[in-house]
């Protein structure tokens, strides 16, 4: 039984109006009913849709037939990695949300509950560095052989191609769009590391738990070297370093000590961290964020 009414989110909505007729059209359209045969199936309360909610997934509040609060995501179709729901049951919960449910067919996940409204994005810079380190930490576990998941390895070309694509259709710091494709080309075959990585990890994505104070929600998994995954908590809150004077050192500084903390290679992170800088940077710009993706070329180019 249903207590509040399914309506897609706005922010999700936005992001699939350029495909109204196209399967991720159809699949919003057939939003609330894929949600009530979840509710039904797995005999569900619902409380409400969580707004503002993602781009790429609707999140839904939800009780057990037990009482106990748990989350419900339905994933747009081909929009998120396939392999999420394989990556938090690797992780059995620890330093992510426990998976408690799945269905192949829609893709939908069972969630435990965490705090959405409480991230380390709340706390102190400083405080949630040392926090975010901690988590991710957690969740470097080796790869299991025939493992599911992609590889940073293995999606190289396409990522040089849309690295490519982008640079030229902003016209974007065209010698840095190049340093930072042939480094995304060379990186993967300079290391042997074949860890399961959260592929999107970010303040924002470390939530307040009940059992644990924080837990990653959100990954896009991919197997590889840390280094890929410490680059993105390199980046996390550029602004501030941006803000401060001697920028330039205070972003070395903190790829050293990151680095150190977490035993990864001072040079691979560095480069790891302006490949993640350029290529977010130029696709802001594309996106029409140009402020945000000239910041993020700045700080590219500082490292």
């Amino acid at each position: 039984m249903t207590t509040a009414p399914i309506e897609p989110p706005q922010r999700l909505v936005s992001s699939l109006s350029g495909d109204p007729s196209g399967p991720a059209g159809e699949w919003l359209a057939a939003l609330p009913t894929l949600v009530q045969q979840r509710l039904d199936a797995w005999q569900l309360t619902l409380e409400r849709v969580q707004t503002p909610g993602g781009r790429s997934s609707l999140l839904a509040l939800v009780r057990q037939p037990d009482g106990t609060p748990a989350a419900l995501k339905l994933p747009v179709p081909g929009r998120v990695p396939a392999q999420e729901g394989a990556a938090l049951e690797a992780w059995d919960g620890f330093g992510a949300a426990r998976l408690l449910r799945t269905d192949e067919a829609s893709g939908a996940l069972l969630l435990e509950r965490l705090q959405g409204a409480v991230s380390l994005r709340s706390l102190p810079e400083a405080k949630a560095l040392l926090e975010a380190a901690g988590t991710v930490r957690r969740l470097w576990v080796p790869a299991a052989a025939g493992h599911p998941f992609e590889t940073l390895a293995g999606r190289t070309d396409e990522a040089v191609r849309a690295l490519r694509a982008a640079g030229t259709l902003t016209r974007s710091a065209d010698p840095l769009v190049e340093q930072a494709a042939e480094l995304r080309r060379a990186l993967p075959d300079g290391c042997d590391e074949q860890f399961l990585l959260h592929g999107a990890f970010r303040q924002g994505k470390v939530l307040a738990g009940e059992r644990t104070p924080w837990l990653a929600v959100g990954p896009a998994p991919v197997v590889g070297e840390r280094a890929f995954d410490l680059a993105a908590l390199v980046l996390d809150r550029f602004e501030d370093l941006m803000a401060g004077s001697g920028a330039g050192a205070a972003a070395r500084r903190r790829v050293a000590r990151l680095a150190d903390s977490l035993e990864v290679d001072r040079d691979r992170l560095r480069d790891w961290t302006l490949y993640r800088a350029v290529d977010t940077g130029v696709r802001e710009v594309a996106a029409g964020a140009r402020q945000q993706g000239e910041l993020l070329l700045e700080f590219a180019a500082w490292l």
